[in-house]
């Protein structure tokens, strides 16, 4: 039972890898430069500056944002339980 978790939070991690991926494709469109070496540790400050650019233009983040937070909050969660489980 516990490996279904575990499963289900590497695709929700992988979602989350595909929506940072997203959000730097939309900041590198906006002539932000993408510091591609250190963009594990980079990462949060490009979310911070697309939800900021997205929040200017239409009032609201964009949705990589609101993809990136829910399945990076669900790969936690799914750990959690397949730790529980375990």
């Amino acid at each position: 039972m516990n490996l279904i978790f575990f499963g289900l939070a590497i695709i929700s991690a992988i979602w989350g890898v595909v929506s940072s991926i997203m959000i730097t494709s939309f900041l590198s469109r906006q002539g932000i430069k993408i510091n591609w070496i250190f963009l594990r540790i980079m990462i949060l400050k490009y979310i911070h500056q697309y939800s900021k650019i997205t929040s200017e233009k239409t009032g609201k983040p964009g949705p990589w944002y609101y993809s990136y937070i829910f399945s990076m909050i669900l790969a936690l969660i799914f750990v959690i339980i397949g730790l529980f489980l375990k």
